[in-house]
Protein backbone atom coordinates (compact mmCIF):
# COMPACT_ATOMS: atom_id res chain seq x y z
CA UNK A 1 0.00 0.00 0.00
CA UNK A 2 2.77 2.52 0.58
CA UNK A 3 4.28 1.57 -2.38
CA UNK A 4 1.46 2.79 -4.10
CA UNK A 5 0.48 5.78 -2.37
CA UNK A 6 4.32 6.43 -3.06
CA UNK A 7 3.86 5.74 -7.10
CA UNK A 8 1.05 7.64 -7.15
CA UNK A 9 2.57 10.75 -5.54
CA UNK A 10 5.49 10.30 -7.56
CA UNK A 11 3.40 10.14 -10.50
CA UNK A 12 1.08 13.61 -9.58
CA UNK A 13 4.41 15.70 -8.61
CA UNK A 14 5.60 14.54 -12.59
CA UNK A 15 2.66 15.07 -14.01
CA UNK A 16 1.87 18.79 -12.45
CA UNK A 17 5.35 19.34 -14.12
CA UNK A 18 4.93 17.82 -17.76
CA UNK A 19 1.39 18.62 -18.12
CA UNK A 20 0.55 21.04 -21.39
CA UNK A 21 -2.29 23.13 -19.49
CA UNK A 22 -6.16 21.88 -20.46
CA UNK A 23 -7.55 23.69 -23.99
CA UNK A 24 -10.11 26.62 -23.33
CA UNK A 25 -13.90 25.91 -23.75
CA UNK A 26 -15.70 27.90 -26.31
CA UNK A 27 -16.43 31.61 -25.61
CA UNK A 28 -19.47 32.19 -23.41
CA UNK A 29 -20.46 35.63 -23.46
CA UNK A 30 -19.60 38.58 -25.80
CA UNK A 31 -16.46 40.17 -24.95
CA UNK A 32 -14.77 44.18 -25.46
CA UNK A 33 -11.37 45.06 -25.06
CA UNK A 34 -11.18 48.62 -24.67
CA UNK A 35 -7.76 51.05 -24.55
CA UNK A 36 -5.39 49.09 -26.48
CA UNK A 37 -3.56 50.03 -29.48
CA UNK A 38 -4.71 47.83 -32.33
CA UNK A 39 -2.33 46.60 -34.81
CA UNK A 40 -5.12 45.21 -37.58
CA UNK A 41 -2.16 43.32 -39.69
CA UNK A 42 -2.78 44.57 -42.46
CA UNK A 43 -0.52 47.79 -41.69
CA UNK A 44 -3.12 49.53 -40.21
CA UNK A 45 -2.52 50.92 -36.56
CA UNK A 46 -5.53 52.37 -34.22
CA UNK A 47 -4.57 54.01 -31.01
CA UNK A 48 -7.19 53.65 -28.16
CA UNK A 49 -9.09 50.95 -29.98
CA UNK A 50 -11.98 48.83 -29.48
CA UNK A 51 -12.14 45.17 -29.93
CA UNK A 52 -15.48 43.20 -29.64
CA UNK A 53 -16.32 39.76 -30.09
CA UNK A 54 -19.02 36.46 -29.63
CA UNK A 55 -18.82 33.53 -30.75
CA UNK A 56 -15.63 33.09 -31.65
CA UNK A 57 -15.75 36.07 -34.33
CA UNK A 58 -15.01 39.65 -34.48
CA UNK A 59 -18.28 42.24 -34.48
CA UNK A 60 -16.06 45.40 -34.04
CA UNK A 61 -12.52 46.27 -34.76
CA UNK A 62 -11.62 50.14 -34.58
CA UNK A 63 -11.76 53.24 -32.81
CA UNK A 64 -13.22 53.43 -29.37
CA UNK A 65 -15.09 56.14 -30.16
CA UNK A 66 -17.03 53.99 -32.60
CA UNK A 67 -18.33 51.35 -31.11
CA UNK A 68 -21.76 52.46 -30.12
CA UNK A 69 -23.39 49.18 -28.23
CA UNK A 70 -24.75 48.55 -25.31
CA UNK A 71 -21.42 47.91 -23.06
CA UNK A 72 -23.53 45.96 -20.18
CA UNK A 73 -23.88 42.94 -22.35
CA UNK A 74 -20.13 42.45 -22.97
CA UNK A 75 -17.70 40.85 -20.73
CA UNK A 76 -15.01 43.73 -20.17
CA UNK A 77 -11.75 44.00 -20.31
CA UNK A 78 -9.27 47.07 -19.87
CA UNK A 79 -6.69 47.07 -21.63
CA UNK A 80 -5.39 50.54 -21.48
CA UNK A 81 -1.67 51.33 -22.62
CA UNK A 82 -1.20 47.44 -23.99
CA UNK A 83 -0.74 46.16 -27.29
CA UNK A 84 -3.67 44.38 -29.60
CA UNK A 85 -2.08 42.16 -32.45
CA UNK A 86 -3.35 39.17 -34.57
CA UNK A 87 -1.83 35.73 -33.29
CA UNK A 88 1.06 35.15 -35.54
CA UNK A 89 1.30 31.88 -37.68
CA UNK A 90 4.60 29.83 -37.85
CA UNK A 91 4.60 28.43 -41.57
CA UNK A 92 7.38 25.30 -42.59
CA UNK A 93 7.36 23.93 -39.20
CA UNK A 94 8.35 20.81 -37.68
CA UNK A 95 6.72 22.22 -34.28
CA UNK A 96 3.83 19.48 -32.94
CA UNK A 97 5.97 16.78 -35.00
CA UNK A 98 9.43 16.86 -33.06
CA UNK A 99 9.62 17.11 -29.19
CA UNK A 100 13.50 16.08 -28.66
CA UNK A 101 15.46 16.11 -31.53
CA UNK A 102 17.73 13.85 -29.84
CA UNK A 103 15.35 11.37 -29.05
CA UNK A 104 14.63 9.36 -31.87
CA UNK A 105 11.77 8.11 -30.28
CA UNK A 106 9.83 11.46 -30.17
CA UNK A 107 10.81 12.71 -33.81
CA UNK A 108 7.43 11.53 -36.16
CA UNK A 109 8.75 14.17 -38.99
CA UNK A 110 9.61 12.32 -41.95
CA UNK A 111 8.91 8.85 -43.97
CA UNK A 112 10.86 5.91 -45.70
CA UNK A 113 10.99 6.67 -49.21
CA UNK A 114 11.61 9.83 -51.29
CA UNK A 115 8.14 10.45 -53.01
CA UNK A 116 5.97 10.32 -50.37
CA UNK A 117 2.96 12.34 -51.42
CA UNK A 118 0.48 11.08 -49.88
CA UNK A 119 1.87 11.45 -46.34
CA UNK A 120 -0.21 13.49 -44.13
CA UNK A 121 1.17 15.47 -41.67
CA UNK A 122 -1.68 16.24 -39.11
CA UNK A 123 -2.22 12.58 -38.37
CA UNK A 124 1.02 13.35 -36.69
CA UNK A 125 0.67 16.12 -35.18
CA UNK A 126 0.61 15.84 -30.90
CA UNK A 127 -1.57 18.71 -29.37
CA UNK A 128 -0.03 17.38 -26.33
CA UNK A 129 3.55 18.16 -27.07
CA UNK A 130 5.14 20.24 -24.31
CA UNK A 131 6.46 22.84 -26.69
CA UNK A 132 3.40 24.18 -27.74
CA UNK A 133 2.52 26.15 -25.04
CA UNK A 134 6.07 27.68 -24.72
CA UNK A 135 5.22 28.90 -28.20
CA UNK A 136 1.97 30.81 -27.56
CA UNK A 137 3.40 32.86 -24.52
CA UNK A 138 5.20 34.89 -27.14
CA UNK A 139 2.22 35.16 -29.53
CA UNK A 140 2.16 31.97 -32.15
CA UNK A 141 -1.42 30.79 -32.04
CA UNK A 142 -1.63 29.09 -35.46
CA UNK A 143 1.14 27.00 -37.40
CA UNK A 144 1.84 25.14 -40.56
CA UNK A 145 3.38 21.11 -39.26
CA UNK A 146 5.25 19.91 -42.77
CA UNK A 147 6.76 16.81 -43.34
CA UNK A 148 10.67 16.52 -44.08
CA UNK A 149 12.56 14.17 -45.81
CA UNK A 150 13.04 12.60 -49.50
CA UNK A 151 12.35 14.82 -52.87
CA UNK A 152 8.63 15.06 -52.19
CA UNK A 153 7.51 14.99 -48.56
CA UNK A 154 3.87 15.35 -48.51
CA UNK A 155 1.12 16.94 -46.85
CA UNK A 156 1.18 19.83 -44.49
CA UNK A 157 -1.76 21.14 -42.92
CA UNK A 158 -2.49 24.58 -40.56
CA UNK A 159 -3.68 23.97 -37.08
CA UNK A 160 -4.47 26.33 -34.29
CA UNK A 161 -2.35 25.62 -31.23
CA UNK A 162 -4.88 25.10 -28.43
CA UNK A 163 -6.95 21.25 -28.74
CA UNK A 164 -7.61 18.04 -27.45
CA UNK A 165 -6.57 16.63 -30.78
CA UNK A 166 -5.53 16.73 -34.16
CA UNK A 167 -9.07 16.46 -35.26
CA UNK A 168 -9.75 19.51 -32.78
CA UNK A 169 -6.97 21.67 -33.96
CA UNK A 170 -7.65 21.29 -37.60
CA UNK A 171 -7.42 24.97 -39.75
CA UNK A 172 -6.80 23.63 -43.10
CA UNK A 173 -6.41 20.04 -44.04
CA UNK A 174 -3.41 19.24 -46.50
CA UNK A 175 -3.28 22.84 -47.40
CA UNK A 176 0.02 22.16 -49.92
CA UNK A 177 2.10 19.49 -50.67
CA UNK A 178 5.96 19.92 -50.39
CA UNK A 179 8.70 19.48 -53.04
CA UNK A 180 12.31 19.66 -52.12
CA UNK A 181 14.26 20.36 -55.62
CA UNK A 182 16.69 18.35 -56.75
CA UNK A 183 20.07 20.34 -55.89
CA UNK A 184 22.52 21.29 -58.99
CA UNK A 185 25.55 19.83 -59.58
CA UNK A 186 28.79 21.61 -58.73
CA UNK A 187 32.34 20.27 -58.53
CA UNK A 188 33.08 21.62 -54.66
CA UNK A 189 35.58 19.53 -53.81
CA UNK A 190 38.40 20.30 -56.48
CA UNK A 191 39.94 16.60 -56.02
CA UNK A 192 36.41 15.17 -57.76
CA UNK A 193 37.37 13.90 -60.88
CA UNK A 194 35.05 13.96 -64.48
CA UNK A 195 33.35 10.23 -63.93
CA UNK A 196 32.11 11.14 -60.09
CA UNK A 197 30.56 14.80 -61.28
CA UNK A 198 29.17 13.04 -64.19
CA UNK A 199 27.33 10.25 -62.21
CA UNK A 200 25.89 12.76 -59.52
CA UNK A 201 24.70 14.80 -62.58
CA UNK A 202 22.73 11.85 -63.93
CA UNK A 203 21.47 10.98 -60.78
CA UNK A 204 19.80 14.27 -60.35
CA UNK A 205 18.66 14.15 -64.14
CA UNK A 206 17.08 10.72 -62.80
CA UNK A 207 14.97 12.35 -60.63
CA UNK A 208 13.58 15.20 -62.17
CA UNK A 209 12.47 12.46 -65.14
CA UNK A 210 10.98 10.83 -62.19
CA UNK A 211 9.52 13.68 -60.76
CA UNK A 212 7.97 14.99 -64.01
CA UNK A 213 6.42 11.64 -65.18
CA UNK A 214 4.70 11.67 -61.28
CA UNK A 215 3.06 14.89 -61.79
CA UNK A 216 2.56 14.08 -65.58
CA UNK A 217 0.19 10.69 -64.44
CA UNK A 218 -1.25 13.10 -61.73
CA UNK A 219 -2.70 14.99 -63.71
CA UNK A 220 -3.98 12.49 -66.11
CA UNK A 221 -5.33 10.21 -63.49
CA UNK A 222 -7.81 13.59 -61.76
CA UNK A 223 -8.87 13.85 -65.36
CA UNK A 224 -10.44 10.04 -65.25
CA UNK A 225 -13.80 9.38 -64.89
CA UNK A 226 -15.43 8.42 -61.52
CA UNK A 227 -15.30 4.86 -60.10
CA UNK A 228 -11.66 4.46 -61.50
CA UNK A 229 -9.19 2.57 -58.74
CA UNK A 230 -8.32 4.50 -55.88
CA UNK A 231 -4.31 5.37 -56.12
CA UNK A 232 -3.88 7.50 -52.96
CA UNK A 233 -0.35 8.79 -54.29
CA UNK A 234 -1.84 9.98 -57.72
CA UNK A 235 -4.96 11.23 -55.95
CA UNK A 236 -2.97 13.46 -53.63
CA UNK A 237 -1.28 15.50 -55.65
CA UNK A 238 -4.63 16.33 -57.94
CA UNK A 239 -4.88 19.93 -55.65
CA UNK A 240 -2.02 21.02 -57.13
CA UNK A 241 -3.13 20.99 -60.26
CA UNK A 242 -6.86 22.41 -59.54
CA UNK A 243 -5.57 25.58 -57.71
CA UNK A 244 -7.03 23.84 -53.98
CA UNK A 245 -3.42 23.16 -52.74
CA UNK A 246 0.02 24.91 -53.06
CA UNK A 247 3.34 23.17 -54.11
CA UNK A 248 5.89 24.42 -51.82
CA UNK A 249 9.00 24.51 -53.54
CA UNK A 250 11.95 24.05 -51.15
CA UNK A 251 15.11 25.97 -53.05
CA UNK A 252 17.48 28.25 -52.58
CA UNK A 253 20.34 28.67 -55.38
CA UNK A 254 18.82 30.84 -57.61
CA UNK A 255 18.78 28.93 -60.46
CA UNK A 256 17.46 26.44 -58.62
CA UNK A 257 14.68 28.39 -58.13
CA UNK A 258 14.08 29.89 -61.40
CA UNK A 259 14.43 26.32 -62.88
CA UNK A 260 11.15 24.39 -60.37
CA UNK A 261 9.31 27.44 -60.59
CA UNK A 262 9.31 26.91 -64.54
CA UNK A 263 9.14 22.94 -64.01
CA UNK A 264 5.82 23.37 -61.89
CA UNK A 265 4.13 25.62 -64.32
CA UNK A 266 4.83 23.95 -67.40
CA UNK A 267 2.85 20.76 -65.86
CA UNK A 268 0.05 22.96 -64.63
CA UNK A 269 0.91 23.26 -60.88
CA UNK A 270 -1.27 26.74 -60.03
CA UNK A 271 -0.18 28.20 -56.88
CA UNK A 272 3.30 28.29 -56.17
CA UNK A 273 5.35 29.11 -53.02
CA UNK A 274 9.23 29.25 -53.04
CA UNK A 275 10.27 28.25 -49.43
CA UNK A 276 13.93 28.82 -48.11
CA UNK A 277 14.66 30.92 -51.03
CA UNK A 278 17.91 32.41 -49.97
CA UNK A 279 18.59 33.42 -53.28
CA UNK A 280 15.45 35.10 -53.95
CA UNK A 281 16.61 38.37 -54.42
CA UNK A 282 18.40 37.53 -57.71
CA UNK A 283 14.94 36.55 -58.96
CA UNK A 284 12.73 39.34 -57.65
CA UNK A 285 11.55 40.03 -61.49
CA UNK A 286 10.61 36.34 -61.95
CA UNK A 287 9.19 35.73 -58.66
CA UNK A 288 6.76 38.63 -59.42
CA UNK A 289 5.59 38.17 -63.23
CA UNK A 290 4.86 34.10 -62.07
CA UNK A 291 3.11 35.00 -59.46
CA UNK A 292 5.01 32.72 -57.20
CA UNK A 293 5.01 33.49 -53.40
CA UNK A 294 7.84 33.23 -51.14
CA UNK A 295 8.30 31.88 -47.19
CA UNK A 296 11.90 33.14 -46.59
CA UNK A 297 14.04 30.96 -43.68
CA UNK A 298 17.27 31.67 -41.83
CA UNK A 299 17.63 35.84 -42.26
CA UNK A 300 19.51 35.12 -38.78
CA UNK A 301 22.59 33.80 -41.19
CA UNK A 302 26.00 34.36 -42.67
CA UNK A 303 25.96 35.28 -46.41
CA UNK A 304 26.17 32.26 -48.83
CA UNK A 305 29.01 33.90 -51.10
CA UNK A 306 32.08 35.69 -49.88
CA UNK A 307 30.63 38.44 -52.58
CA UNK A 308 27.26 39.02 -50.71
CA UNK A 309 26.94 41.83 -48.50
CA UNK A 310 26.76 40.84 -45.10
CA UNK A 311 23.49 41.28 -44.22
CA UNK A 312 21.86 40.12 -47.50
CA UNK A 313 20.14 37.28 -45.75
CA UNK A 314 19.03 40.37 -42.96
CA UNK A 315 17.73 42.26 -45.41
CA UNK A 316 15.94 40.23 -48.09
CA UNK A 317 12.31 40.39 -46.40
CA UNK A 318 12.95 44.28 -47.28
CA UNK A 319 14.02 43.80 -50.78
CA UNK A 320 10.86 41.38 -51.30
CA UNK A 321 8.38 44.14 -49.66
CA UNK A 322 9.82 46.61 -52.41
CA UNK A 323 9.77 44.27 -55.01
CA UNK A 324 6.11 43.55 -54.72
CA UNK A 325 6.82 39.77 -54.51
CA UNK A 326 4.43 38.56 -51.22
CA UNK A 327 6.16 37.10 -48.66
CA UNK A 328 6.15 35.37 -45.15
CA UNK A 329 9.16 34.20 -42.28
CA UNK A 330 9.22 31.12 -40.46
CA UNK A 331 11.95 30.20 -38.02
CA UNK A 332 14.72 27.79 -39.33
CA UNK A 333 17.67 27.26 -37.19
CA UNK A 334 19.01 25.29 -34.31
CA UNK A 335 16.81 23.70 -32.31
CA UNK A 336 13.81 24.49 -35.04
CA UNK A 337 11.08 23.30 -33.54
CA UNK A 338 11.63 24.72 -29.41
CA UNK A 339 13.06 27.89 -31.13
CA UNK A 340 9.62 28.54 -33.08
CA UNK A 341 8.84 30.56 -29.96
CA UNK A 342 11.15 33.36 -31.35
CA UNK A 343 9.34 33.53 -34.32
CA UNK A 344 8.17 37.17 -33.71
CA UNK A 345 12.03 38.47 -33.07
CA UNK A 346 12.88 37.18 -36.54
CA UNK A 347 10.06 40.00 -37.80
CA UNK A 348 11.62 41.93 -35.16
CA UNK A 349 15.23 41.71 -37.14
CA UNK A 350 13.52 42.50 -40.38
CA UNK A 351 12.32 46.04 -39.15
CA UNK A 352 16.17 46.81 -38.00
CA UNK A 353 17.04 46.24 -41.97
CA UNK A 354 14.44 48.55 -44.10
CA UNK A 355 10.76 46.84 -43.45
CA UNK A 356 8.76 49.05 -41.16
CA UNK A 357 7.52 47.10 -37.87
CA UNK A 358 3.59 46.89 -39.27
CA UNK A 359 5.63 45.31 -42.99
CA UNK A 360 6.84 42.70 -40.60
CA UNK A 361 3.82 41.83 -38.35
CA UNK A 362 2.28 41.70 -42.04
CA UNK A 363 4.89 38.81 -42.67
CA UNK A 364 3.69 37.27 -39.87
CA UNK A 365 0.38 37.32 -40.07
CA UNK A 366 -1.53 38.08 -42.57
CA UNK A 367 0.44 37.06 -45.75
CA UNK A 368 1.40 34.00 -43.99
CA UNK A 369 -2.52 33.46 -44.07
CA UNK A 370 -2.75 34.31 -47.53
CA UNK A 371 -0.27 31.51 -48.69
CA UNK A 372 -1.77 29.42 -46.54
CA UNK A 373 -5.31 29.95 -48.06
CA UNK A 374 -6.65 30.84 -44.63
CA UNK A 375 -7.01 34.33 -44.67
CA UNK A 376 -10.77 34.52 -44.60
CA UNK A 377 -10.43 33.71 -41.37
CA UNK A 378 -7.02 34.59 -39.70
CA UNK A 379 -4.24 36.90 -40.54
CA UNK A 380 -5.98 40.30 -39.60
CA UNK A 381 -8.10 41.52 -37.05
CA UNK A 382 -11.26 42.90 -39.02
CA UNK A 383 -14.57 42.58 -38.07
CA UNK A 384 -16.05 38.83 -39.50
CA UNK A 385 -12.85 37.29 -38.64
CA UNK A 386 -11.84 34.87 -36.62
CA UNK A 387 -11.04 36.29 -32.68
CA UNK A 388 -7.56 35.19 -32.47
CA UNK A 389 -5.13 37.41 -31.34
CA UNK A 390 -2.95 38.38 -28.27
CA UNK A 391 -2.34 41.10 -26.11
CA UNK A 392 1.03 42.48 -25.03
CA UNK A 393 2.63 45.38 -22.57
CA UNK A 394 4.69 46.20 -25.17
CA UNK A 395 6.40 45.62 -28.76
CA UNK A 396 5.75 41.80 -29.90
CA UNK A 397 8.52 42.10 -32.38
CA UNK A 398 11.23 43.27 -29.91
CA UNK A 399 12.27 40.78 -27.41
CA UNK A 400 13.00 43.60 -24.79
CA UNK A 401 9.16 44.45 -24.42
CA UNK A 402 7.30 41.40 -25.70
CA UNK A 403 5.28 40.42 -22.74
CA UNK A 404 1.92 38.66 -23.54
CA UNK A 405 -0.48 38.73 -20.86
CA UNK A 406 -3.40 37.30 -22.42
CA UNK A 407 -4.33 34.92 -25.75
CA UNK A 408 -7.10 34.25 -27.42
CA UNK A 409 -8.12 31.44 -30.27
CA UNK A 410 -11.38 31.51 -31.79
CA UNK A 411 -12.55 33.95 -28.97
CA UNK A 412 -11.45 31.17 -26.37
CA UNK A 413 -9.27 32.43 -23.90
CA UNK A 414 -6.30 30.46 -23.21
CA UNK A 415 -3.81 29.38 -21.07
CA UNK A 416 -0.24 30.85 -20.85
CA UNK A 417 0.79 28.20 -18.53
CA UNK A 418 3.88 26.02 -19.97
CA UNK A 419 6.52 24.06 -18.49
CA UNK A 420 8.65 27.26 -18.66
CA UNK A 421 6.44 29.15 -16.69
CA UNK A 422 5.89 26.83 -14.27
CA UNK A 423 9.78 26.34 -13.44
CA UNK A 424 9.93 30.27 -13.61
CA UNK A 425 7.71 30.39 -10.46
CA UNK A 426 9.16 27.24 -8.47
CA UNK A 427 12.94 28.95 -8.84
CA UNK A 428 11.77 32.03 -8.13
CA UNK A 429 10.09 31.10 -4.62
CA UNK A 430 13.15 29.11 -4.04
CA UNK A 431 15.68 32.32 -4.34
CA UNK A 432 12.80 35.02 -3.21
CA UNK A 433 12.46 36.71 -6.65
Amino acid sequence: MRFLIAAASLFATGAALAQVPMPAPAQAKPVLITGATLHVGNGTVVPNAALAFDKGRLTYAGPAAGFTQDKSSFETIDATGQQLYPGLILPNTTLGLTEIEAIRATVDEEEVGTRNPNVRALIAYNTDSDILPTVRTNGVLLAQPTPRGGLLAGQSSVVQLDAWNWQDAVVRADDGQHLTWPAMVFRNNPNEDASALDKRQKAREEQLRDLEQLFGEANAYRQLPAGRKENLRLSSLAGIFDGSKTLYLHADYGKEIIEAVRFARRLGVQKLAVVGARDAWMALDFLKQNDVSVVVSRIHALPRRDADDYDQPYKLPAQLQAAGVRFCLDYQGDQETAGSRNLAFIAGTAVNFGLTKEQALTAVTLTTAQIMGIDKDYGSLETGKSATFVLSKGDLLDMRTNAVTRAFIDGRSISLESKQTYLEKKFRGKYGL
